[in-house]
């Protein structure tokens, strides 16, 4: 019975000559993930801005928005924002933050509530206050800042500094570019989502610590190889399990895209993103900065097939 296998064995694609166009394209994805989250921003859900949240389902037919965003208008609750999810009967309604504190938010609750009728059923209403909102934004980064810190530390135990240096510069670019992807999609960031942070920094130091052990193992064999020979030689090494694992994380995020529901949909489709920029970081922004930082002295190291030279005989002239 053969291994079903998605990547052919014995690849000797040349990874390192696109080093020169991979660097400056992330550094230009980097510079717009932070400009659009300075000028954009992301869309902060309820966790962390605060306010009412309530998922309805039409009871018959389709979810009429345009009908409930007017109810909702004539209330005067302020900015409603009503929006239709998963199947048709499927809408969502958040509310902004009510003066007044607790209280003001569940009396906008019983009047959306009064004003919507019999018509749909109220399957989930989160409120969250100021407090509790600035408390989750608190430890949210917080999380962040802290998992970041225990991957340096890890990292400085395990690799020389070289390796460990190319590992946090792809976790970085990782988290800079999962922001940016937050900001142009406008999808909701919720508490999820920074779950979804987490999970994407242990998967980018995850693929980045398989390569770097391999191309360690790869440096102690072969000693008369080239810095990028033996980076892509390590990564050939590698790729059917990377794309092995790539592909069945990527298969179980799409069900939970699909079936998951709107809960945790943020989340999915962070991942997957994740997922795509933790593999592409792990090969060609961690491994290539192995060349740059001077692993391994360039001008010392002989080519693959060097031939070597046979001692010049000499005969003694005879009288």
């Amino acid at each position: 019975m053969k291994l079903l296998r998605l990547a052919p064995e014995n690849t000797k694609f040349g990874f390192m000559r696109f080093r020169r166009w991979s660097y400056p394209f992330s550094a230009f994805m980097s510079i717009v993930s932070v400009v659009m989250f300075i000028m954009v921003g992301v869309n902060f859900g309820i966790d962390f801005a605060g306010g009412t949240l309530l998922e309805l389902r039409a009871k018959f037919g389709t979810a009429d928005l345009s009908t409930l965003r007017r109810v909702g208008d004539n209330l005067g609750l302020g900015h409603l924002e009503v929006q239709g999810f998963g199947q048709p009967s499927d809408v969502t309604l958040r509310v902004g933050l009510q003066p007044g504190g607790d209280p003001a938010q569940q009396a906008a609750v019983a009047k959306l509530k009064s004003a919507i009728g019999d018509g749909y059923e109220f399957r989930r209403v989160e409120v969250v206050g100021p407090r509790v909102s600035g408390e989750l934004v608190q430890s949210g980064t917080l999380g962040v800042v802290v998992s970041i810190f225990a991957v340096l530390v890890y990292l400085a135990f395990r690799f020389e500094w070289q390796f460990a240096v190319g590992a946090v510069i792809a976790t970085m670019h990782d988290l800079l570019l999962t922001v940016g992807f937050f900001s142009v999609t406008h999808l909701e960031f919720n508490t999820t989502s920074i779950a979804a942070i987490l999970t994407i920094v242990g998967y980018s130091l995850n693929e980045a610590v398989v390569v770097l052990d391999r191309i360690r193992e790869v440096m102690k064999k072969y000693k008369r190889i080239s810095t990028a020979d033996m980076i892509d030689m390590s990564i050939n090494a590698v790729l059917p399990r990377t794309i092995m694992t790539a592909t069945t994380v990527f298969l179980a995020l799409l069900a939970l895209v699909f079936f998951g529901g709107e809960v945790i949909k943020s989340f999915s489709l962070a991942m997957m993103w994740g997922i795509f920029v933790g593999t592409y970081s792990s090969i060609f922004i961690c491994s290539p900065i192995l060349i740059y930082l001077g692993v391994r002295n360039e001008t010392r190291d002989a080519p693959v097939n060097e031939p070597k030279q046979k001692p010049v005989q000499t005969t003694k002239a005879t009288a």
